[in-house]
């Protein structure tokens, strides 16, 4: 699959966990729920993925963290809260340079309309991929 591929997928998910479930869970809560629905897909995901950052040649380690990592290729960053910010788009976009990887999906399941929660962050993706 490539990364528009994968995040059709995960808008779909998101879409059935946010209609069965509604707003107001902890991000925990849809994060387990959405790594389940995605691996029952089929899809390798990965959670809380340390996100080394290089600094003046020397390595640190567990500064960040990726919420759900699909198929090593896109990033899905997940909150809950009432409205999303401008650093929520800019802290994935950072995941995205720092990885090297194109895409990422910034989903807040706060949202009273999840179509209004769902942001796609792009780091050098061709949109007809």
């Amino acid at each position: 699959m490539n990364e528009n591929q994968i995040a059709n997928t995960v808008v779909d998910v998101a879409f059935h966990l946010h209609s069965a479930l509604g707003p107001g869970l902890l991000e925990s809560v849809y994060q387990e729920l959405m790594v389940y629905k995605l691996r029952e897909r089929g899809l390798f995901i990965e959670t809380e993925v340390d996100l080394p950052l290089i600094f003046e040649g020397k390595k640190f380690s567990s500064l960040y963290r990726i919420d759900v990592l699909v198929e090593k290729k896109v990033i899905i960053e997940l909150k809950s809260v009432e409205n999303l910010l401008p650093v929520h788009k800019k802290q994935l976009l950072t995941y995205l340079r720092l990885t090297d990887l194109r895409l990422g999906i910034l989903i807040n399941f706060g949202s009273v309309l999840i179509k209004d929660g769902i942001k796609r962050i792009v780091n050098g993706l061709e949109e007809n991929k």
